[in-house]
């Protein structure tokens, strides 16, 4: 028997689509167990001794708390299936000594790709006309968009996912400006302008975000920075819901001063997303008032959802807990963060 044959993930936040991809592509023999219930400190002590791994996603709550009980346990790493890691204290795993592993690029283009879908459908309102047409009613009033050929894009962030969002717009003709602090010559190369964040979100008729969030990024769209833009301005998040501050984009799609806003993140997701509520009073009166203006679009942290990507999520994860587990050299390893 193999050594990892010996060894135990547990999985939060698991759906079953999680249980399908990790199952199927599990050479590993590792014993998995799936819950679930999102990992935070309400749970973290239900955490049995003799697990090796913790597998969470984006809204499992890795605090210094829960680190610490982890430790306790014998958990040896924390394994996230998905890029961003805004939401583990790495500091407190560096403490106790835990390694924690991501998936840094499991499918650029798949959320990429949601973005573009967000854009179309908001700008050409074919959800609108999807609705009318079960009706019998083929009026186009109120459904005039515009052509994106010609019109300036903002690309905030142009790792792997920016990037691919970047290629995507010069396709279609648009000219793409981008803010990033780390300028990707290819794509400057490709005619993309790099400018300062409170330059680009002046020029642009259309804002994308594909940042990280981090400490100091937090409500990257203000009420200072929408009051700088055009008005009308369309915005699109398909990253992480804190970049934007709820408050003042409720206030600025009231005034007309944002004149579409499609979201796939928000700030306070972790107590809707990934469940079906359809029969529950939702208490959150600021995702109610998101979801009932008309020129918004909310879906639930969908963009990744792709067949390709989770495979490549399930096999990266999977790939990378192996060599951590057997000590194997990690060096510059874009998937390994502690």
């Amino acid at each position: 028997m193999s050594i990892l044959a010996t060894m135990k993930i547990l999985f939060f936040s698991a759906k079953p689509y999680d249980n399908t991809f990790f199952e199927r592509y599990n050479h590993y023999g590792f014993e998995m167990e799936f819950w679930e219930t999102h990992l935070g400190p309400h749970i973290a002590d239900a955490v049995k001794p003799g697990t090796d791994v913790i597998c969470v996603f984006v809204n499992d709550k890795l605090t210094a708390e829960v680190i610490k009980t982890l430790f306790e346990k014998g958990v040896r790493i924390i394994a996230l299936r998905c890029a961003g890691f805004n939401n583990v204290d790495l500091d407190a795993a560096r403490k106790y000594g835990l390694r924690v592993c991501r998936v840094p690029a499991y499918s650029p283009e798949a959320v990429a790709e949601h973005a573009v879908a967000m854009l179309l459908t908001l700008n050409r309102k074919t959800h609108k006309a999807y609705n009318r047409v079960r009706e019998q009613n083929f009026s186009l009033t109120g459904l005039i968009g515009f052509n994106l050929f010609g019109k300036t894009i903002a690309v905030i962030g142009t790792g792997k996912i920016g990037a691919a969002f970047c290629k995507i717009m010069l396709g279609f003709g648009c000219k793409v400006v981008a803010f990033d602090p780390f300028e990707n010559d290819d794509l400057k190369l490709r005619g993309i302008e790099y400018l300062p964040f409170h330059e680009v979100i002046k020029l642009a008729d259309v804002i994308s975000l594909h940042c990280p969030l981090t400490a100091e990024n937090g409500y990257l769209i203000n009420a200072a920075a929408i009051a700088a833009m055009k008005k009308g301005v369309i915005i699109i998040n398909t990253s992480r819901g804190g970049l934007i501050n709820t408050k003042d984009t409720i206030e600025a799609l009231k005034n007309g001063r944002i004149g579409a806003l499609g979201i796939d993140v928000y700030e306070q997701e972790q107590k809707l997303f990934f469940k079906d509520l359809s029969g529950s009073i939702i208490d959150d009166d600021e995702i109610q008032r998101l979801i009932s203006f008309p020129n918004v679009l909310v879906t639930g942290h969908q963009a990744f959802f792709t067949q390709e990507a989770l495979v490549e999520i399930a096999e990266s994860t999977l790939h990378t807990i192996s060599k951590l587990l057997q000590n194997q050299a990690v060096d510059n390893d874009p998937s390994v963060l502690v």
